[in-house]
């Protein structure tokens, strides 16, 4: 039995520092010039991965649905799941493993160009339902078979009294809430930007019109401003530490895997949203999706001498 089972994405990504600063909100590159880069790094990503190995080093016993090609990228992703003692429970099969290219600004902001032919093309019949043994899902955005697969896994888990946590992204949120209605329907935990919920919630107020898709606890990030958690009747709102940002990518993943994490070991909002907050902020310092990610043994270090300031309203 699982704890936890992650299905989502899984890329190698490389990061490109490229030190050209941000112009209103855009990066601009001249056509038709050679850019010498400032450095250059490379690593596994994916929010299928990442909060695989966020949620393992955090003493979850984990699991992971992804879908890779057979190639040298495959490899590199299948030996960290390994060492992070992350099982296995997706498919390989022939053609590309997903790649991510981050171009990096000046401001520490980030553009991702990304390809993902195998992450969105997870069917249901290519699951192994007598392996997906757990106490808990946890989806990230995907689209097109995969999030049809994520529709079928959340009704069928929800009928078995499986919890599910939902982490979409905006190409999803924009379309409304009627294109992830099944997933909504069925979720417990819904951690998503505000951005994200104001295209389910245009008008309104954002908590109680989540809440009325069918999630219990509704938290929404607002970025360096922090972030905000409903359970319908109490809100719970957090200020973050000053964090010099190394490099933001793999933030939202830290947060949401560190969040769930600590509503499965306490079932307490405020030390779930301490613990994904210490998270996200350890993986800003630290470029790679997944460098900055804390073990349980740092968590309990720094949820005693923490600092964030956690507001609680009835």
């Amino acid at each position: 039995m699982y704890d936890i089972i992650t299905f989502g994405g899984a890329v190698v990504d490389t990061f490109v520092y490229t030190g050209i600063p941000e112009k209103g909100n855009s990066m601009c590159y001249t056509v038709g010039t050679k850019i010498e880069v400032q450095d250059l790094a490379f690593s596994t990503g994916g929010g299928g991965t990442n909060t695989a190995v966020s949620f393992s080093r955090l003493g979850l016993k984990t699991g992971a649905i992804i879908k890779l090609g057979k190639d040298i990228n495959a490899n590199l992703i299948l030996d960290v799941l390994k060492k992070e003692k992350i099982d296995f429970l997706g498919k390989q099969e022939e053609g590309l493993t997903d790649y991510s290219v981050i171009l990096d600004s000046k401001e520490h902001n980030r553009t991702v160009l990304t390809y993902k032919e195998k992450s969105n093309n997870i069917s249901f019949n290519e699951l192994n339902l007598g392996k997906l043994k757990t106490k808990w899902f946890y989806f990230s955005a995907m689209d097109n078979k995969s999030l049809e697969t994520q529709k079928k896994l959340a009704v069928s888990a929800s009928k078995n009294g499986v919890n599910i946590a939902y982490n979409p992204s905006a190409y999803l949120t924009k379309r409304g809430p009627i294109y992830i209605k099944e997933i909504l329907e069925n979720t417990k935990i819904l951690i998503l930007n505000d951005e994200e919920a104001r295209h389910l919630v245009p008008t309104g107020d954002l908590f109680k019109g989540l809440h009325k898709f069918g999630p219990e606890i509704v938290c929404i990030t607002f970025g360096p401003k922090g972030n905000s958690v409903s359970n319908g009747k109490e809100l719970f709102t957090s200020l973050p530490n000053n964090i010099k940002v190394k490099e933001r990518t793999g933030a939202g993943d830290a947060f949401a895997s560190g969040f769930v994490s600590g509503m499965i070991k306490f079932n307490d909002i405020k030390k779930a949203i301490l613990m994904g907050s210490l998270n996200a902020e350890s993986v800003i310092q630290i470029p790679g999706a997944k460098n900055g990610l804390l073990s349980w043994k740092e968590m309990q270090s720094k949820m005693k001498n923490n600092k964030i300031k956690i507001i609680e309203k009835t």
